[in-house]
């Protein structure tokens, strides 16, 4: 894998935001709506991780966001951002620790 320099990481803008409504993709067997709270602004979110969670498993949890990414259709839906995950066989949500400010951004 190559490296990146400091300076491009930077470019990430990585956001804690709160899932405050999920429901199912019609037509879908993989995806997930999600609107995320950022605190200054609320954003959708389309994610792949319905054959993990259930739309009610992800209501109130706290994730980490990818808020520069340039938006992208899906299913006809835009996807705002994109939450963290692991990339392992059962893919894993990343998180904090414990109930913060939603917007918060990581450094």
């Amino acid at each position: 894998m190559s490296t990146i320099t400091f300076e491009e990481f930077k470019k990430v803008d990585l956001r804690v935001g709160k899932v405050i409504e999920a429901e199912d993709v019609k037509g879908s067997k993989n995806l997930i709506r999600l609107l995320v709270d950022l605190g200054d602004e609320k954003r959708q979110i389309i994610t792949g991780l319905k054959r993990w969670y259930r739309p009610e498993d992800l209501l109130g949890k706290y994730v980490i966001v990818v808020v520069n990414l340039q938006p992208r259709k899906i299913m006809g839906l835009e996807s705002q951002g994109m939450i963290l995950a692991t990339d392992t066989e059962t893919p894993i949500l990343l998180t904090v620790e414990r109930e913060v400010q939603p917007g918060s951004k990581i450094t």
